[in-house]
């Protein structure tokens, strides 16, 4: 067979094909129903047009649309039926760039008239009429000149823009479905036919062009697409709990905190959010003192000079706020809290007795975010770490990278937090060290990471991020699981072999030698604004009693009952509980809807009734049951309740031992 090439098939048989051959043709060959259900086909993992020639011997899959590859596709392939509805119902109008997103798609649109959310039901029949004409995906390769001039033709400048920053070296491939193309890199399935019937157009938005404030405004429509209407109905339903559980809105509704546009990306804390916060940041003290860390503070505004040693300022600069005094000298506010942890490790001769030397900070950085990427306590331009640094040798690495994980696994389910994806990140292509040092490091971690996984107790999955790590070291990362699916990265603890060197930093070793440690950077929580914000949204305000910023409030039903509501409400006070009262001329009933809406967890009713038996009517948070007890067993119960579950453990352990 002339240009034959081998093929091999993921039951491990072989065979020889032409190489001119394509992927439909492969899978027709192998059956018709097989061609059927076919969307595109995979080469050694890089998925490929059916119609494309296989050109070369590799492993290959025909790729069906159950498969969860194919879901890129159905998404890609919508995109351009959305593209195609647009431009059918309004001539006239550009279209720029529609790339795939994370559970769904969007497309840029150049139109005098914005488009609105009442346009979207129209859009979507027309996107429905157009996948049922169920017209072949079709590729061509154009020349540069040819693109320009038909682009140009059709009106299409932000497209001639694309072609003209396309290398050179580039094929410009275009695809087309029926009479409507646009320039595109694939690949796509074979016809829009296989896209089917899940897919929803969610909301309008406005976006520069390339992202830059200084281009034209262009309306984005974004869009979902799913294999199937149960996985559709599904998403839907995310988004509809994630909209009642939005940390913004909880945070109005709380009275936690709020933004203004003279500080942009920065929390203005209520006295109830700063509770919360202070209660959490004593939490994560307790723990991590318990733990061995010791917690330093360093300065927020460093020289030039130091992050320029750490490599900050030429890697990070942009993301850096910067002042300079009037004697010259250049000062930044610290994004992170590393190179200040180094200062501290460095002032005073170290012993290798001294190590592992655990250094933690909750640490308030400042980092430059977009004001377009703001978005309330989950991305901001300041905000607290819980950062710390373990300064070790490189055969503690294993051990202390073990407690670490069990410190953070253990802080996870004390929030909740029942599943959680732990990740090796391995070496990147640009890194610092040698390979050696890499592959002594990335060795003892994946043996590391078995055992998280076969100590996580069901708690833990894990998996490995081939090339993601820093270019000083590989790492792990935590990420969540909440109660509505979201995943939310949110721990880290990243091997450095780099920074400690680059200031100098050593220990004496057993030989009486200079040696220059590994420092170990790790992070529980993250952002604490950020935690707290994921902490709102998973348990929908409903924040556990010990963690409320108002754990209750003694609410009457008539002004007889107010001399006995502020003895109750003295009495929790004095038990250490966080109490309001409520003796308003208002209906209970109102009073009960409104502490509910502020997510008060418990509202102990006083009556005319309950004063004279001296008991108290308990109502909880998202329950309409009630219960009545006598004010001394009510105190007890509600006392016990707030133990925060740390301290809880103490208790039991001391009873335990006595």
């Amino acid at each position: 067979m002339a240009d034959a090439v081998s093929l091999r098939f993921p039951d491990g048989s072989e065979r020889d094909y032409a190489a001119a051959a394509t992927g439909a043709e492969i899978a027709g060959g192998i059956s018709k129903s097989l061609l059927k259900k076919a969307v595109a086909y995979a080469l050694d993992g890089e998925l490929r047009d059916l119609a494309d020639p296989v050109g070369r011997s590799g492993a290959i899959e025909i790729v069906l649309r159950d498969d969860k590859r194919a879901l890129e596709l159905i998404r890609h392939d919508a995109a351009h039926v959305m593209a195609e509805a647009v431009q059918e119902l309004w001539p006239g109008t550009q279209v720029t760039i529609g790339p795939v997103i994370e559970n769904g798609f969007y497309y840029d649109f150049a139109r005098d008239t914005p488009f609105t959310p009442d346009d979207l039901p129209v859009i979507e029949k027309k996107m429905a009429e157009i996948i049922r004409r169920n017209a072949p995906f079709a590729k061509t390769v154009w020349s540069r000149d040819k693109a320009r001039e038909v682009f140009a033709a059709k009106g299409e400048n932000y497209k001639v823009e694309l072609i003209d920053a396309i290398p050179a070296e580039q094929d410009l491939k275009i695809y087309s479905q029926g009479e409507w193309f646009d320039l595109c890199r694939g690949p796509h399935m074979a016809s829009t036919g296989q896209i089917g019937d899940a897919f929803k157009l969610l909301k309008v938005a406005g976006a520069y062009w390339r992202g830059d404030s200084n281009n034209p405004m262009l309306t984005r429509i974004y869009g979902t697409a799913w294999a199937t209407q149960d996985e559709l109905k599904a998403y839907l339903h995310m988004l509809e709990e994630a909209e009642k559980r939005d940390h913004r809105r909880l945070g109005r509704e709380m009275d936690l905190y709020h933004f203004q546009d003279d500080a942009p990306g920065t929390v203005f804390w209520h006295p109830k959010g700063w509770a919360l916060y202070q209660t959490l940041v004593s939490y994560v003290r307790r723990r991590q003192e318990a733990e061995g860390y010791q917690e330093v503070n360093a300065p927020q505004l460093l020289e030039r000079s130091l992050w320029e040693t750490s490599g900050h300022w030429e890697k990070y600069h942009e993301n850096m706020f910067v002042t300079e005094t009037e004697d010259e000298r250049v000062f930044a506010l610290k994004p992170m809290n590393c190179p200040g942890h180094v200062q501290i490790f460095k002032h005073g001769l170290k012993s290798y007795r001294d190590l592992p030397l655990k250094l933690a900070e909750l640490g308030m950085v400042h980092r430059y975010e977009p004001s377009g990427a703001l978005h309330g306590l989950m991305r901001v331009r300041a905000f607290t770490q819980d950062d710390a640094h373990v300064f070790c040798t490189e055969a503690q690495i294993a051990a202390e990278s073990l407690k670490i994980n069990e410190l953070i696994l253990s802080i996870y389910r004390d929030f909740g937090f029942d599943h959680v994806l732990v990740k090796l990140s391995t070496r990147p292509d640009q890194r610092v060290g040698s390979d050696e040092m890499w592959d002594r490091a990335e060795a003892s971690m994946r043996e590391v990471l078995t055992i998280i996984e076969q100590e996580g107790g069901g708690q833990v999955t894990t998996g490995i991020a081939e090339g993601e790590g820093a270019f000083y070291g590989p790492k792990y990362e935590y990420t969540l699981r909440d109660a509505i699916g979201r995943q939310w990265q949110v721990g880290t603890n990243q091997v450095d072999f780099n920074l400690p060197g680059r200031f100098g930093a050593f220990y004496i070793d057993r030989d009486s030698e200079k040696k220059t440690p590994v420092m170990l950077h790790r992070a529980m929580l993250g952002s604490v604004e950020r935690f707290i914000g994921i902490l709102l949204e998973n348990c929908a305000g409903h924040l556990p009693l010990w963690l409320s910023p108002v754990q209750v409030v003694v609410a009457t039903i008539t002004s007889d009952a107010d001399d006995y509501a502020m003895e109750v409400a003295h009495l929790l006070k004095k038990a250490g509980l966080k109490v309001e009262t409520d003796l308003r001329n208002e209906k209970i009933n109102y009073k009960v809807r409104e502490h509910s809406v502020a997510k008060i967890p418990v509202m102990l009713v006083c009556g005319k009734r309950e004063a004279e038996e001296r008991t108290v009517n308990i109502r909880r948070l998202g329950s309409r049951d009630q219960t009545s007890a006598t004010l001394d067993a009510a105190l007890a119960a509600l006392v016990d309740e707030a133990v925060p579950p740390d301290l809880r453990r103490i208790r039991q352990d001391d009873a335990a031992a006595a």
